[in-house]
């Protein structure tokens, strides 16, 4: 065989002992890796795409770099024509032959050996759909997050740098403003498609440092390539792999799930559960096996799967998924008034609380119409969202149970004021008075020549005056002001106590105010 080397240390170092180097574990398939940088004016993305094009030898492409590529090595092409017939009459290149050029740029035998990086592209929702089309999907979409007053102040700097090109750039700050409103129009639904579609979308705060970005950038790109490779290796070996990194559009992973649906096929093996993953669009607990895709409901399940996926799948699997139509289904209250006549089981109580409580008459708890399923044919209510989810992971457990005779009585709304007074209270006015006790309790206030009952009495008055939610706004904020003046002079008592300690002083030399509290303590008399 013959091998190279990156330096002539290297060599020298192998030539010592070479059967060192060559047992080691053969690495990895190299994965050709297309990524793409969004972000607004002076993010740093260029910046970020130069660095992997010089560090891991990736091919910079932005959509400028693409067409002249076309241009100068296919400058007969058709494409190459039609470019240039708008060029040459001062026009913008059309989106759809931008992409086709991009497409053709791509081909580059760089990009099919080591990759791409796609330098501040897609920017509007048509040029997504267009890549889409054209099957350019990004492994990994990075977004440099930045507002509008961070880039003029790059802007700023730059304009001071002395490193700018001798040719005038378009960086002015009107030409900024137009490019940064244009870019935020449009990102928020490219990145809900993205995220929604391939989930590689990411996003990173431009605001950081560029060893940050890039370091950031780079960790996500690695955690990515890892992914894939352990993947391409597992499947060519025929076991498990998972797929969360692969940009699985949910029609793919629809058309391609395996026996159990959106089911945990490890949660209905060894539990017997049937843990619906459908609520979630993440695939990160997801696999594939024998051409099929699976959905796991944690990593301990996937884990579980990845080790031993025939277990779990037919024809060893031990529980096969119940048809279509013997699986519970959530319903909205909207639903199961859509269904009247037909009444709730059970009377509308709810079968997991009344099973988990041992059926005893305290576990007759009503249920929520927010919380409600259907399962064979019949429609039942449930306590709460907990209960809800219990039911449909072991609908066979709950779905056939009997009442008792003694039912509790069905609960009449009773008008606030026909309750006893000690309910009205409870009802009406408990929150109002608990707070006014609280706060007599911290401030014990003594109003001068009143008892402490009576002070206590009338503070808790005050108070409820003053925070009434039924009052009308002005009369509360007159009693504010009678609880404030009624709280000052309670404070006259500690106070003229502190200050009167100790003999007799002239009123020059007491304190600032000290005559006028008296006189207004005396007052109070």
């Amino acid at each position: 065989y013959i091998y190279f080397f990156s330096s002539k240390e290297n060599k020298e170092t192998f030539m010592k002992n070479p059967i060192k180097y060559i047992r080691q574990p053969k690495p990895k398939p190299a994965v050709p890796l297309k990524i793409a940088i969004v972000g607004p004016p002076k993010s740093g993305k260029t910046t970020v795409a130069k660095k992997f094009a010089s560090v891991y030898g990736l091919l910079r492409l932005s959509m400028g770099d693409a067409i002249r590529l076309v241009l100068n090595n296919q400058p007969e092409s058709e494409l190459a024509l039609r470019i240039k017939w708008h060029l040459h009459k001062g026009l913008t290149v059309p989106d759809e032959l931008a992409i086709q050029a991009l497409d053709v740029a791509l081909m580059n035998h760089v990009c099919n050996t080591t990759g791409a990086v796609i330098d501040g592209y897609p920017v509007t929702r048509k040029q997504v759909n267009l890549l889409e089309s054209a099957r350019i999907i990004p492994v990994k979409i990075f977004e440099l997050e930045m507002d509008a007053k961070e880039v003029f102040r790059r802007a700023l700097l730059d304009k001071e740098s002395t490193n700018r090109p001798p040719y005038p750039e378009h960086d002015s700050s009107q030409i900024l403003a137009i490019k940064n409103s244009c870019y935020k129009q449009h990102i928020d639904a490219i990145r809900t498609y993205y995220k929604k579609e391939h989930q590689n979308w990411c996003v990173i705060d431009a605001f950081q440092s560029k060893w940050w970005i890039w370091n950031k950038v780079l960790q996500e790109v690695q955690v990515a390539v890892k992914e894939i490779q352990i993947y391409l290796e597992r499947i060519r070996e025929g076991k498990a792999a998972g797929i969360a990194d692969l940009c699985i559009t949910p029609e793919e992973l629809q058309d391609r799930l395996g026996e159990f649906g959106q089911y945990c096929p490890v949660s209905l093996a060894e539990k017997g559960e049937l843990v619906d993953c459908s609520v979630t669009s993440s695939l990160q607990f997801a696999a594939e096996f024998r051409g099929h895709y699976y959905k796991m409901a944690s990593q301990e399940e996937l884990d579980k799967f990845l080790s031993r996926p025939e277990v779990y799948v037919p024809p060893l699997a031990p529980h096969p998924l119940p048809p279509p139509d013997m699986l519970p289904k959530k319903l909205t209250a909207a639903e199961v008034k859509a269904l009247f006549p037909v009444s709730a089981e059970m009377q509308g109580y709810c079968p997991v609380t009344y099973l988990d409580g041992k059926q005893r008459y305290e576990a007759l708890v009503p249920g929520n119409i927010e919380y409600a399923a259907k399962y064979q044919d019949k429609v039942y209510i449930f306590e709460s969202e907990e209960k809800l989810l219990k039911f449909m992971r072991l609908p066979e457990k709950y779905w056939n149970l009997k009442l008792p005779r003694k039912l509790p009585p069905i609960k009449e709304p009773i008008l606030l004021t026909a309750l006893p007074l000690a309910g009205y209270l409870e009802q009406a006015i408990a929150t109002s008075l608990v707070k006014a006790l609280n706060e007599v309790g911290c401030l014990k206030p003594k109003f001068p020549f009143l008892s402490v009952k009576k002070t206590a009495l009338l503070f808790v008055a005050c108070h409820l005056k003053a925070h009434n939610p039924r009052s009308p706004e002005p009369a509360r904020q007159t009693y504010r002001r009678k609880l404030a003046r009624f709280v000052e002079h309670c404070q006259l008592v500690p106070y003229l106590g502190a200050a009167m300690a100790g003999p007799y002083r002239e009123p020059r030399r007491r304190p600032p105010g000290f005559d006028r509290r008296l006189r207004t303590f005396l007052s109070l008399k």
